[in-house]
């Protein structure tokens, strides 16, 4: 892995967010969960480099990204995609899910959280402002119906503070 400065990041944010995923890990080097992402977006904001994801508050990562300031988000090769299926499909209530996963859990340099030694990319963030979705602002009627249960997101706005990316 090889850092990037920031304000060069180059990304396919369609894509990665789309098709490729993130796991988000929230926490800090001894008590953080992880889980897969798929909906966001990387830009900037308030003349910073930002990073938005949402959290349903039914996930168990809700409770690590509202008590701690930081997170990574993490993207993979291929080769992984069935380790993060499983990290975005269980429950760390559950079970040690990153241990079955077979990921290898790694310190971050400028956040708590800790990042993914698999990892192909790796962004260090802290949290900068969050915001529950209001279903009151939906402008479109087909949003509404990726929340049967009423479990609305909440947003979460990451500064980017480190960018890490490997060779794939």
């Amino acid at each position: 892995m090889k850092e990037i400065k920031v304000l060069d990041f180059a990304a396919q944010p369609v894509n990665i967010w789309l098709k490729k995923w993130f796991l988000l890990t929230a926490g800090d080097r001894e008590h953080y969960n992880t889980m897969a992402v798929a909906w966001g977006s990387i830009g900037g904001m308030w003349n910073r480099p930002f990073v938005q994801v949402v959290v349903r508050p039914t996930r168990f990562t809700y409770e690590f990204i509202n008590k701690y300031d930081t997170f990574t988000l993490c993207t993979f090769p291929e080769r992984y995609r069935k380790a993060v299926n499983l990290l975005g499909t269980r429950s760390g209530r559950d079970s040690d899910k990153i241990k079955e996963s077979g990921l290898t859990v790694v310190p971050s340099t400028k956040v708590e959280a800790p990042a993914f030694k698999e990892a192909d990319l790796i962004l260090e963030c802290r949290k900068i402002y969050w915001q529950d979705m209001d279903p009151k602002h939906f402008l479109d009627d087909k949003i509404q119906r990726n929340y049967p249960e009423q479990d609305y997101h909440r947003i979460f706005f990451g500064r980017i503070l480190k960018v890490l990316k490997g060779d794939e």
